[in-house]
């Protein structure tokens, strides 16, 4: 399965949940009474339309019917849409590491075409080294034995694929300077990871700005966010806030557009990418 067309089902889901939420509000008809009608609750009509579940092509038929949808070449795209939302991504064989609200964000990684994020405690995932993400991971995850460090390391190296595909997205990353000294994995590895921070620097698709300490204080005080561009343009920006244990989509347009200027004024007040380059040069000739 290509990287592409499975990340893509993750996004026609959400088009697709999107198009059932607005058939659903023009006829007038409650979520109660949706859910109803295919034999489920208001609460799984609401994971419909935010695209958070699969689709029975079943149900996407009582629901078109119930909202008057009886033009053929309609109902037949929005019930294609459901099947095309239905393939399975890559990461599923990752389940056993993989939880279920992480899923549908690697799903949108792979399906976006600009992806900004501002990080602090560490390296970004899609930058990390093998090396290093290993140290990360048996940070984060003291319990885990040997065989599931692999398969967490594994799922992020295979994410990494993501800037060197066919269709690469922008990425342009912010990383706070506390990110460059905070050691993981010893000096060995920190060292390969400053080096690999300035390769993948230089690719074309990749922006990379550091906010240095000598700033002070700036506008991501709230911590760290990641925000998505698609190229479907009737499919809206989203912020992705990770939290411990789940995470946060935003896609409304006011609290988008709230993180969007706080991203600016990051990407204003960093390091420019060749300052950038030249910081971690100092750091790597200090180790």
């Amino acid at each position: 399965m290509a990287t592409s067309e499975s990340s893509g089902s993750v996004v026609r889901r959400i088009l697709l949940g999107s198009q059932l939420r607005r058939l659903r509000e023009s006829r007038g008809i409650t979520r109660e009474a949706a859910g109803y009608s295919i034999r489920a609750s208001e609460s799984k009509i609401s994971r419909m339309e935010l695209g958070r579940v699969s689709f029975k092509a079943r149900d996407v038929e009582d629901l078109l019917t119930l909202y008057g949808v009886t033009d053929e070449l309609e109902r037949e795209a929005l019930l294609g849409l459901a099947r095309e939302a239905n393939v399975a991504g890559w990461w599923h064989s990752y389940g056993d590491v993989l939880p279920g609200w992480f899923q549908t964000y690697v799903g949108l990684e792979g399906a976006a075409s600009h992806i900004g994020i501002y990080e602090v405690q560490f390296v970004h995932g899609l930058l990390q080294t093998e090396g290093y993400a290993q140290a990360v991971v048996v940070r984060g995850q003291p319990a885990a034995d040997e065989a599931e460090v692999e398969r967490r390391v594994s799922l992020r190296m295979e994410r990494q694929k993501l800037l060197f595909s066919e269709r690469a997205p922008h990425f342009h990353a912010v990383l706070d300077e506390a990110a460059l000294h905070r050691p993981y994995g010893g000096e060995a590895v920190m060292r390969g990871q400053l080096q690999h921070l300035m390769d993948i620097s230089e690719q074309a698709n990749v922006t990379l700005q550091v906010m240095p300490f000598a700033h002070g204080g700036h506008a991501g005080e709230s911590g760290a966010f990641t925000m998505l561009r698609f190229p479907e343009s009737d499919l809206s920006d989203v912020v992705y806030l990770e939290q411990l244990t789940s995470a946060l989509y935003l896609d409304k347009p006011d609290e988008v557009a709230q993180y969007g200027r706080v991203m600016e004024r990051l990407h204003e007040d960093s390091l420019s990418p060749a300052a950038t380059r030249d910081l971690l040069r100092r750091l790597l000739q200090l180790m």
